[in-house]
């Protein structure tokens, strides 16, 4: 109200004396400025909240327990999984851990007052180091297995294999190995034996690779 105000009695200034146009453009360029003092400046009072991450928002959750809380750490391996029990622990030892781990991902179980944390480790779990083989499918697809092939017990399948382009690339004895399953104990004949059968997967792309994590 007070900027129409301000503009309604400068017309009637200016209609009562008859100003020159140039007086009339140092009239506005003076509203103008009279103007800009009452609107907000950028920056002050009205700067955007940042983003809570998702550990943040997590502890804020935390604010409205007041007991101990059972704690469980899951490991997920490139090749299995563990499920460790931390115990009972106080909102702050809770908050400690997450500090001191902080690329952990925790979630909050209110109804059984809980709280799970995952941690990705890019290795084996010891079960997969005495057990883990890779080998083909009846499908003819890459596949890691928990114990030898013809068990078939299977732990994740990868790509599918151009069969008869690895017939003729490969010697007999590698292709026999695969049938029979290729024996990894660590993460590096893990992906040793990933990358090279990616050389006869049937789509070749980067998405091969990835598909391992």
């Amino acid at each position: 109200m007070m900027e129409f105000s301000l503009w309604k009695n400068l017309k009637k200034r200016l209609r009562r004396k008859r100003r020159p146009m140039w007086m009339l453009g140092c009239v506005l360029l003076a509203l103008f400025a009279v103007t800009l003092l009452f609107l907000p400046q950028a920056g002050k009072g009205y700067a955007a909240s940042p983003a809570l991450s998702d550990n943040d928002s997590f502890i804020q959750s935390l604010k409205s327990q007041k007991m101990p809380l059972n704690v469980k750490l899951h490991r997920v391996y490139v090749c299995g999984e563990e499920m460790k029990p931390l115990g009972r622990l106080t909102i702050n030892q809770i908050v400690k851990l997450l500090e001191a781990h902080k690329e952990w991902r925790a979630e909050l179980d209110t109804e059984q007052h809980a709280v799970l944390f995952e941690q990705q480790v890019d290795d084996l779990s010891e079960h997969c180091k005495e057990n883990a083989y890779f080998g083909v499918d009846k499908s003819g697809n890459l596949t890691l297995y928990d114990g030898a092939p013809k068990k078939e017990k299977v732990v994740r399948t990868f790509f599918q294999l151009d069969v008869r382009y690895m017939e003729s690339s490969l010697p007999q004895d590698k292709l026999d190995e695969l049938a029979n399953g290729i024996r990894v104990s660590d993460i590096d004949e893990f992906n040793s034996v990933l990358s090279t059968y990616s050389d006869f997967a049937v789509e070749k792309n980067e998405k091969v690779m990835k598909s391992a994590y």
